[in-house]
Parts: C-alpha cells; structure tokens; sequence
C-alpha cells in the first residue's frame, strides 16, 4: 500500500443546500497563498495525495469533492449542470479564504472549471494551473435539436436504472479498474486510490463514488465564442500543463486536436505552458513528482506580467 508522507483531514461544509466533503492538508499561515486544487471527471479529492506528498514545501492545501463524487452528498436532481460547479467554488473560496485571492489548480474537468471561474472572478484568482483541461469540441446551433433529444433520452434511460455504474466484488476489483483505465497507475498507488474512490454498500459490494447522472450529457451546446470571451478576462498568469500523451486527438477523433486547444489558450492574456514527460491524462497519478515541481516554480514566481 503507498504509504503517504502528508496526512489530510476532512472537513464538511454547508455549500448551496448541500454538505460538501472538503480534504485539507497543512494550514493556514503567514506568507502562505491558499492552493486551491480541484479534480475532474469521476475522480476525487484525495487523487491530489500524491502531488501533496512530492511538494518541497508545506502547502495549505483545499481540495474539494465536487457535487456528487467522493464524500460529498450527490443534488437531488437527476443530471447536472456546470455552471454549477463555479457556484460552488465561489462559495468554497468565500468560506476559506473571504479577503484573499488563492493559487486555483484544476485538472480535466476541474481545470475547466478553472478556467471559467478565473475569467468570471479575476479578482479572486492570484495564479491559475490548468492539468490537461482542453474543454470540449466546437459545438454549432443546429445540433440543437439533436442535442436535447439526446439529453432527454439519456434521462429516461437513468431512471430506468441503465446508468448505474459497475459494482465490484472488494477493493481489489475497484483498484484492477483503476489500472486498467491507466496502465501506468503502479499498484500501491491504485490499492491507496481504491479506497477514497468505492466504498462498500450494505451487501458488501464495493460502490464507485460518483454519481450516475453525471453520465448524463449537458443538454445545452458548448459555445466557444463564449468560452474565449471569459478566457480574455483572466488576469492571473496561466499555466497549462499537458502530458507527452497526446489524448485530446484520440478522444476526439480530429474533431478536436490539440493544435485548436493552443489556438483557444492564446485568448489568455498570460499564459505559459508545460509538458510532462512519460505520462498520460491523470498525470498526477503518473507523474506527481515532476507535476509538483512544475506547480511549486510556477506559484513561487514574482512579477509575472
């Protein structure tokens, strides 16, 4: 079992109608910028163990469950939306850190987030760290009607139960899917990873912590000319950190490639980018030693312009 170096605790906070799981490594201090870290797709908070463990320095670390993954409670709805996710963010950083902007880090789905919060709430952002959070391909009006017809079915087949995530026999079976999915995720970590992303139900059977419905498509479009507006708005230099593994291309099919990604980044008004070598998508996982050097020089510059 990996064996972790900087111990978390939890936390729940009362965020928008919910009680949110919040993980917390080190404290608060003089001189010491709030480092906020969020995750992305079906992952969890406690994914961010291992970057934490390889940081030179102590870091005061927040680092939430989103709505519906981890430990924190799922909405009582039946799909989700993501302007929500900024909501709940800007309320997280209210409650941590009310008079001081924060280092925000986010991965996939979370650096996302990130980004749009940052050109939302420039203010409340001292530097910003995107991991691998490419946003989507572009989308065009007249998918439209197909695009709701699509959510609406996809609803229906969530209440009729076809959604449901796999259930696995123990630990060990939540821990072989986790390698599976990335074949470079060595053992001790997955049996670590296991534990914070399934936990048992009554019968005994190991529960994936994240909600179906967020399997759900959004049925609204992706709107780049949106997205880019709200990237021109970011005042916090900008990070990008990519891994040698060019997924973006193979998940998309040509539909989306890298190359329009760095076309999009170019709306940041500051911005840098890196490259981590030998890793794929969950580059924290694969990598997190170089990611943490990557991360402290970056929030340890001055007078970036």
């Amino acid at each position: 079992m990996y064996q972790v170096k900087r111990e978390s605790r939890s936390e729940f906070v009362p965020i928008r109608n919910l009680n949110y799981h919040v993980r917390i490594w080190g404290a608060q201090g003089a001189g010491k910028v709030p480092l906020v870290m969020v995750h992305g797709w079906m992952d969890v908070a406690a994914s961010y163990q291992f970057v934490v463990d390889a940081f030179a320095a102590d870091h005061y670390v927040i680092a939430p469950d989103w709505r519906g993954y981890g430990l924190t409670e799922s909405a009582p709805v039946d799909n989700y939306w993501f302007p929500d996710y900024l909501a709940d963010l800007d309320f997280l950083i209210d409650h941590y850190c009310p008079a001081e902007p924060v280092d925000l880090v986010g991965h996939s789905m979370g650096g996302n987030i990130a980004m749009l919060y940052a050109g939302s709430r420039p203010q409340r952002i001292r530097r910003l760290v995107n991991l691998e959070g490419f946003g989507m391909a572009v989308t065009r009006p007249d998918q439209a009607p197909r695009r709701f017809a699509r959510w609406m079915d996809e609803l229906k087949s969530f209440h009729r139960g076809e959604m449901a995530l796999k259930a696995y026999e123990s630990a060990d079976g939540v821990a072989q899917r986790l390698m599976k999915n990335n074949p470079r995720l060595s053992q001790d970590k997955a049996d670590w990873l296991a534990g914070h992303w399934g936990r048992p139900d009554a019968s005994g059977r190991w529960q994936i912590l994240g909600d179906p419905a967020h399997r759900i498509i959004n049925a609204q479009l992706y709107r780049v000319d949106e997205v880019q507006e709200i990237f021109k708005a970011i005042s916090a230099p900008t990070l990008s950190v990519e891994a040698s593994d060019n997924h973006l291309d193979r998940w998309w099919k040509g539909s989306y490639t890298l190359e329009e990604y760095h076309r999009r980044l170019a709306a940041v008004p500051s911005v840098e980018q890196a490259r981590i070598e030998d890793a794929g998508h969950m580059l924290h996982h694969d990598q997190p030693e170089q990611l943490a050097q990557i991360l402290e020089n970056f929030i340890g510059k001055r007078n970036i312009a």
